[in-house]
């Protein structure tokens, strides 16, 4: 399974809402994709993380940076080539990066 493949399960797996991969290869030198998840609730939005962080780390690879973890509304994991952003809601409809970025 591909770093991606795993990222996606792991959403999956903790029940993140409308999860949205998005190539930026093309668009951008900080990665090849942003994967975009909702939670329902800080709670859901740490266990999402925790479970990327865990799958991935499992898999072999490496998680180089994980910001707004303490506060959870916006968690944004750093894979290297992958990007997650893992939102509430509210922060994902206010920063609405699908428009930025697709």
């Amino acid at each position: 399974m591909n770093k991606l493949d795993i990222v996606v399960k792991a959403c999956e797996d903790k029940l993140g809402d409308n999860i949205k991969v998005i190539s930026i290869d093309e668009k951008s030198t900080i990665a090849d994709y942003f994967v975009i998840v909702t939670g329902k609730s800080i709670q859901q939005t740490k266990a999402i993380s925790d479970e990327i962080e865990q799958k991935i780390e499992k898999a072999g690879f490496t998680v180089l940076g994980n910001e707004g973890f303490r506060d959870a509304s916006w968690i944004l994991m750093d894979l290297g080539d992958i990007i997650v952003h893992i939102f509430t809601e509210e922060q994902r409809e206010f920063y609405n990066l699908e428009k930025l970025w697709d």
